[in-house]
């Protein structure tokens, strides 16, 4: 079969927004290849000493998009499932940036300190891992940082995470599992970038594991069947993204949502879903670094599949 690679036409998107022009257009049960470049549009480079000399806050996270599929209607839930992640360069980028990050003064969270150093890690990628030093290996284990759909009427950065998806930086976002996004204009609106080859839970430097990517999907439209938030499935989870300010609050989002689920779908009483996720429920910290942060709340599909 072969399957057609999608590069960006244009310049690369830094917002979510339903009136960016589309690049191209696929039909539901379509594999497509999507090209991205990573968090910095490719800019940093070993000869780059600053951040600031090449990237400008906030466009980060370029976003190849939009991508109609045909046929998703408001109201419709527009499901992604992820295939494969491959870098299309033998390195990954990290580091760390003035005045951004889980443990230094922010913006949104201002003290009197100064920021920490800027540093910055080229690590090599091989079959083996990403090598972090001569002693360490770590996994490749890529995900998609950014990825969803377009909002009704705004337009929001590509930083920010919210009920359209965005950046929410979850591990959980990646080959094998398959993505639902809650459709809000004709033909959705499909933007994803900011590939991952690995990250810690949390993103806690704000900066993961950053590489260009080939990302291959496919895309399936679950006419009349609505979401409000970000849903993912795999073979052993059913998972739910929140995204808000404070934590806990993402945290909430998260859990009713996926309560909701279980007493839609698989027949719980509301009550009785809320009992079994406070004994067998689990969370994952997406990022705790963004402009609103995201958690993942998880229920183990072994105890759904008995019903």
């Amino acid at each position: 079969m072969t399957i057609r690679e999608i590069h960006q036409s244009g310049p690369y998107r830094y917002s979510y927004s339903p009136f960016h022009p589309p690049i191209a257009t696929v039909e539901p049960g379509e594999t497509v290849a999507i090209h991205t470049v990573d968090a910095f549009e490719n800019k940093m480079t070993p000869e780059v000493r600053h951040f600031a000399d090449v990237c400008t806050y906030p466009f980060l996270n370029p976003q190849t998009g939009p991508i109609v599929v045909n046929g998703a209607e408001p109201g419709d839930t527009l499901a992604v499932k992820i295939h494969e992640i491959t870098p299309t360069r033998d390195h990954a980028i990290t580091g760390t940036i003035p005045y951004f990050g889980g443990l230094t003064s922010t913006k949104l969270d201002p003290t009197l300190q100064p920021p920490l150093e800027e540093q910055w890690l080229y690590l090599p990628i091989d079959d083996a891992g990403i090598h972090f030093d001569a002693q360490r290996v770590i996994p490749y284990e890529p995900f998609l940082g950014t990825m969803g759909v377009a909002p009704e009427i705004e337009a929001v950065n590509a930083l920010t995470p919210d009920y359209y998806g965005g950046n929410m930086d979850c591990v959980e976002t990646r080959p094998g599992n398959e993505v639902w996004f809650p459709v809000h204009v004709d033909g959705a609106h499909f933007f994803t970038g900011d590939a991952h080859a690995s990250q810690g839970d949390g993103e806690l430097t704000g900066v993961a594991l950053e590489i260009p990517a080939r990302v291959t999907v496919s895309f399936e439209v679950k006419k009349g069947y609505g979401v409000k938030w970000p849903r993912i499935v795999s073979s052993d989870f059913l998972m739910v993204a929140g995204s808000a300010r404070p934590l806990e609050a993402a945290a909430r989002i998260a859990w009713v949502e996926l309560i909701d689920w279980m007493v839609n779908d698989y027949g719980f009483d509301r009550m009785k879903a809320y009992h079994l996720l406070g004994q067998v429920g689990q969370m994952r910290l997406g990022n705790m670094v963004d402009p609103k942060y995201t958690m993942v709340a998880k229920c183990p599909r072994r105890y759904l599949d008995r019903l």
